[in-house]
């Protein structure tokens, strides 16, 4: 059993919160003045998506810190490299246990002739974290040119909570979102060192009130279908089947696809988005999907 850190843990801690401007780390401006400098507990918490709890008995030295919360910590604090490895030593664990970057493996080739023969199916690969590695010319006249966009912000979740337009698609957003939500908790249970999904969920509880609640349940994992009803700017409501497919090759990589019984006002719709935004020679694909 291993023994829980000192008290020169929670002093290091306290040390880099106090160091720490709210406003440079994107939080609200306080609605009274402050009586210490740096960040309060609860805000480090939010910041590194721990509860304030659990975060409170790290700084007191009753817990030993997890992987996923030194993550955690170390993007929430803004340590450097040596900071880093310091509090790798006060928490007990090896720096050689500190997070690395998952590689990402490449869309398989299979996969990218798929997505251009379902020409009126919306259509993406989702990585783990829910990036969206590539994509059909259906699913960008749906969702949003996701080629415009800049690599690191081709993530379902993340467009699903900060861009206007993905979050005014989902007619039922909240259970949309909650789905998001599960997912990456699932991920995080698989890979709690991973950098750049403690990055991403950071960046989403500090962003949105919802998020923070919801990640802090304990709901089921996600069913690999459903029905996803949206409504589009220009073709109005639509009710889809939503299927997912993993791919065969470990990568973690799911093939989503969105289709409507024919004959259905849906599926009739579906055909004219796709008629205006006629099929690309080959599909969008990220160079570097890693987040």
């Amino acid at each position: 059993m291993h023994s829980t850190p000192g008290p020169a843990l929670g002093a290091f801690l306290r040390s880099c919160r106090a160091r720490l401007d709210p406003h440079e780390c994107g939080l609200p401006a306080p609605a009274a003045a402050r009586k210490a400098a740096g960040l309060r507990r609860e805000e480090v918490a939010r910041l590194a998506a721990l509860s304030v709890g659990h975060y409170t008995r790290l700084e007191q030295g009753r817990v030993r810190a997890s992987a996923a919360a030194l993550a955690g910590l170390v993007r929430a604090l803004r340590l450097d490299e040596d900071e880093t490895r310091h509090l790798y030593e006060l928490a007990g664990r090896d720096d050689t246990r500190a997070p690395r970057r998952r590689s990402v493996r490449p869309v398989r080739p299979a996969l990218d002739r798929l997505l251009a023969h379902l020409a009126h199916a919306p259509a993406m690969v989702l990585g783990p974290r829910l990036d969206i590695l590539a994509w059909n010319a259906a699913a960008s006249a749906l969702y949003t040119d996701f080629a415009a966009l800049p690599a690191a912000r081709r993530n379902y979740a993340l467009l699903l909570f900060t861009d206007p337009v993905v979050r005014e698609l989902h007619t039922r957003w909240r259970h949309d979102a909650r789905d998001a939500v599960d997912a990456l908790r699932g991920e995080a249970a698989a890979h709690p060192d991973d950098p750049a999904l403690t990055r991403l969920v950071g960046e989403l509880s500090v962003r949105d009130r919802d998020f923070r609640t919801w990640w802090a349940g304990h709901r089921a994992a996600v069913a690999p279908y459903g029905t996803k009803h949206l409504r589009h700017r220009l073709i109005g409501d639509l009710t889809l089947d939503c299927d997912t497919w993993a791919a065969p090759d470990g990568s973690g990589q799911r093939l989503l696809v969105l289709t409507a019984a024919p004959g259905t006002p849906s599926h009739d719709a579906l055909r004219i988005l796709a008629s205006w935004n006629a099929p690309q020679p080959d599909t969008g694909r990220t160079e570097n999907p890693a987040r």
